[in-house]
């Protein structure tokens, strides 16, 4: 079949598959379709953890099963092989004799990683692989970071005013300049809903008493994380009190106080070895997906370390002047949009 109607069918498994962006985790975004005679019968996207697969959603979506050994498969990630909270999507496809499948990327996963597409073949099924494939990777960046990396993939978020400012110098107990608008905190917490666990350090914590929630978008809170090597951040702050799970960094011979059940105390060396530490310990956790939300000295740690992969920076219309200057990137970015008021310029470590 042609190559750019494969890319067509292809951009449909893609859209179906970010319809799963916040309910899969830590499973990957997947979308798929049925295509007989160049129409689309069937299409389904992986909508829950544990749930059925996109595959298996597509293909009982398709009101005449009998069309299917006439049809192609298109599903953006590799069909799994093996026995997991689901069975395996590859023995479906087989046991419904479709004949042909296009693949957007393979699943880095050690229990698939080419197996599922090995079993098609030894089925003797067609199979075609690398259809978008830049686009089917980028969509499960997160997944794909951490299942080749072995640690979680790291976003720099931070807001800033329009003469590069992320915050007035203040007073104990002074509230913070208000940079994001009612539109673009609500774009934070999207991108908060969308992460497994977001992270402060010790400034942010005692100033700003922060709860790091999702209140403003639907989805689970991610796990707070707060940086406190001498355990200054005070008991009665909202990240201790709330009830939510919070994890608190601590030196390795800091004694911290005793806190609410929510709250785990892990130790780790701190100084140029913390932010390796750091990311080892919450891939051992299994969380993919690390957002750092400030302050400006530990996003620039990050920044200048080169352990991230990529950075969104809201610019909003205040003028501050004078103050806590926003963080360096160094390079330019490689998107720019709007969201309310607010510039969002993304970066990429490449």
């Amino acid at each position: 079949m042609d190559r750019d109607v494969d890319s067509a069918f292809m951009r449909r498994c893609l859209q179906l598959a970010s319809l799963g962006r916040g309910h899969v985790a830590p499973n990957p975004m997947v979308g798929a379709v049925v295509v007989h005679e160049g129409r689309i019968i069937g299409e389904g996207y992986h909508r829950c953890f544990g749930k059925p697969h996109a595959e298996v959603n597509a293909i009982a979506s398709v009101a005449y099963e009998s069309l299917l050994p006439q049809s192609t498969l298109y599903v953006s990630l590799e069909p799994c092989s093996h026995y997991g909270k689901t069975p395996p999507c590859a023995e479906l496809i087989v046991a419904k004799r479709i004949p042909r499948v296009v693949v957007g990327c393979l699943d880095p996963f050690p229990a698939v990683s080419g197996r599922g597409v090995a079993r098609l073949r030894e089925a003797g099924v067609e199979v075609v692989t690398g259809v978008l494939e830049a686009e089917c990777l980028a969509l499960n960046r997160t997944f794909m970071t951490f299942q080749t990396r072995h640690r979680p993939f790291v976003t720099l978020k931070w807001a800033q005013s329009s003469d590069g400012f992320i915050d007035r110098v203040r007073e104990p107990g002074e509230p913070a300049a208000r940079i994001s608008d009612d539109v673009s905190s609500v774009w934070v917490h999207r991108l908060r809903a969308e992460s497994d666990a977001i992270l402060v350090g010790t400034r942010t914590a005692i100033s700003d008493n922060p709860s790091l929630t999702t209140r403003l978008w639907p989805g689970r809170s991610p796990l707070r994380i707060v940086l406190d090597e001498h355990a200054r951040v005070p008991a009665d702050r909202q990240l201790f009190t709330d009830g939510l799970p919070t994890l608190v960094v601590t030196g390795p011979e800091t004694d911290y106080p005793v806190l609410p059940p929510s709250v785990e105390v892990v130790h780790l060396p701190f100084g140029e070895a913390l932010i390796p530490a750091l990311l080892d310990e919450l891939y051992r956790r299994r969380l993919q997906h690390l957002v750092v939300e400030g302050g400006a000295a530990l996003l620039q740690s990050f920044i200048d370390a080169g352990h991230w992969d990529e950075a969104r920076v809201e610019t909003g219309p205040l003028v501050l002047e004078q103050g806590v200057a926003a963080p360096s990137m160094g390079r330019l970015p490689q998107q720019t949009e709007w969201c309310g008021r607010a510039r969002i310029e993304w970066y990429e470590n490449r």
